[in-house]
C-alpha cells in the first residue's frame, strides 16, 4: 500500500505532519479523520524522502547568499511571497529548490515566514529562524536580513582565517611524515643491508632503526596503511564531540593563545547576542540561542547568566560574575543598557575584538610554524644521523 506524507489542519487548528497508509490520495482523509479540505499538502513518502538527501550531503544551504537576495528585493518593495517566488525561480540546485517550495506553501496556507523556515530545519539555522521571527512582530524583515548576512560573512571569514592559518603546519606535518616513511622505505633497508656484518658493533640507537628500516621493507604496505591511519587518526578524533571539547579545554589552559581564544569566543557571543537583539529579540530568548553556539565552560558559564538575567538582574551584572566579559566589553554593555542601544552596543563590543584574530593568526605563524620546522627537523636529522653513525664509527675501527 503507498504510503504518503501529509500535512493538514488538525482539530486543534494546528498544522501537523503525518505519515498515512492509503490505496490513493482521495483515501487520505478517512485515514485522519478530518474533513477533505483540512488536508493541506499529501505526496508519496518515496517523494518526500528525498528532502531527507538534504542532511546527508554536503552542500548546505546558501544561507548568506538567500538573506541578501532577499533583503535587496524586500527593499525594493516587492512582497514577500513575490521575493520567495522570483528566487525559487533562479534557483537550480534541487535541494535548495525544495527548501524553497515548501516555504512558498507555507506563506500561501497563510503561515508567517518563521513557521515555513521551520520546516527545513537541515535548511535553515535556528539562529536564522529565531531573527525571523522577532522581525515579523517588529517589522523590520529587511534589516534583519542584511544583519544576519554581515553575522554569517563575519563567521566564514572567521573560519577562513583560522582554517588559513592551519594549512600551513598541516602540509608540513604531512610532508615530514612523508619523508620518513620514505627513508624507512627506501633508505635505511639498504644501509641495512651494508651494515649486515656489522650488527654487533652497532649502537642500539642505530640497531633500532636498521630493525625498522628492515621490518618496512618486508611489509612495505603496512607502513603506508599505517601511516595513513597516523594523518586520519587526528581528523576522525574532531570530528568527536567529547574529544573535541578536550582539546579545546587543553588548548585553552596555555598561557597566550588560550587567552585570545577566550576573547574570540567572546565577540561569537557578543556578535550573535548583539544581532538578535537588534531584531527584536528579547534578552533571555538571544542569550538561550547563543547557547549552543559556545564551547566548554563558556557554554555553562552562558546558561547561569542566563537564570539570573530570567531572576531579573541586569545584563552587565550576570556577565560580568560568570566571566564573560571584559573591562572594555563590560562598559560597553553597562552604556548599552542605559542608552537602550544594547544590540548595537553588543555588535561593538564584538567588533572591538576582531582584531584578536588577526593576531592570533600571526602568532600561529610566528610560533608554532618554527616549532614544527624545528620538530621535524629534529626528527629526520636524528634518523639520518643514526643511519650515518655506525659508519662513521667503523671507519674509526678501520683506522
Amino acid at each position: 500500500m503507498p504510503r504518503f506524507s501529509v500535512r493538514y489542519l488538525a482539530p486543534d487548528r494546528t498544522v501537523r505532519t503525518a505519515l498515512v497508509d492509503a490505496n490513493e490520495a482521495r483515501g487520505i482523509p478517512a485515514a485522519l479523520q478530518v474533513p477533505v479540505h483540512h488536508v493541506l499538502t499529501s505526496v508519496l513518502a518515496s517523494a518526500a524522502n528525498g528532502s531527507q538527501a538534504w542532511a546527508s550531503s554536503k552542500a548546505a544551504f546558501p544561507l548568506r547568499l538567500f538573506s541578501q537576495e532577499l533583503s535587496v528585493l524586500l527593499d525594493a518593495g516587492i512582497p514577500l511571497l513575490e521575493a520567495l517566488i522570483t528566487l525559487r525561480e533562479k534557483e537550480a540546485v534541487p535541494r535548495v529548490a525544495a527548501a524553497l517550495d515548501d516555504v512558498i506553501a507555507a506563506l500561501r496556507e497563510g503561515q508567517p515566514l518563521s513557521t515555513g523556515l521551520r520546516q527545513r530545519p537541515e535548511a535553515f539555522t535556528d539562529l536564522f529562524i529565531a531573527t525571523v521571527e522577532a522581525s515579523e512582530r517588529t517589522g523590520q524583515l529587511p534589516t534583519a536580513l542584511r544583519q544576519h548576512a554581515a553575522y554569517l560573512a563575519w563567521a566564514e571569514t572567521l573560519r577562513s582565517r583560522l582554517v588559513s592559518a592551519a594549512i600551513y603546519p598541516a602540509m608540513l606535518l604531512v610532508a615530514g611524515g612523508a619523508v620518513l616513511v620514505f627513508l624507512l622505505l627506501f633508505v635505511v633497508p639498504r644501509f641495512a643491508g651494508l651494515l649486515e656484518g656489522f650488527q654487533g658493533d652497532l649502537p642500539w640507537a642505530s640497531k633500532a632503526l636498521l630493525a625498522a628500516g628492515g621490518l618496512g621493507s618486508q611489509h612495505p604496505w603496512a607502513v603506508v596503511v599505517a601511516a595513513m591511519l597516523m594523518l586520519a587518526a587526528p581528523i576522525v578524533a574532531w570530528q568527536q564531540q567529547p574529544v573535541r571539547e578536550v582539546v579545546v579545554r587543553w588548548t585553552w589552559r596555555w598561557p597566550v593563545i588560550g587567552a585570545k581564544l577566550r576573547l574570540l569566543e567572546l565577540a561569537k557571543l557578543y556578535r550573535t547576542a548583539g544581532m538578535l537583539l537588534a531584531a527584536g529579540v528579547p534578552v533571555v530568548p538571544s542569550l538561550q540561542t547563543c547557547q549552543p553556539l559556545m564551547n566548554g565552560s563558556l557554554r555553562t558559564a552562558l546558561t547561569n547568566a542566563t537564570a539570573d538575567v530570567r531572576s531579573g538582574a541586569r545584563l552587565s551584572a550576570s556577565l560580568d560574575q560568570h566571566g564573560l566579559c571584559t573591562p572594555v566589553s563590560l562598559r560597553m554593555v553597562r552604556v548599552g543598557e542605559r542608552s537602550g542601544e544594547l544590540g548595537a552596543m553588543l555588535e561593538r563590543a564584538a567588533a572591538f575584538y576582531d582584531e584578536e584574530l588577526v593576531r592570533l593568526a600571526e602568532l600561529v605563524t610566528r610560533v608554532i610554524n618554527p616549532l614544527l620546522m624545528l620538530v621535524m627537523g629534529v626528527v629526520i636529522g636524528s634518523v639520518v644521523v643514526l643511519m650515518y653513525l655506525p659508519i662513521f664509527q667503523l671507519a674509526e675501527q678501520v683506522q
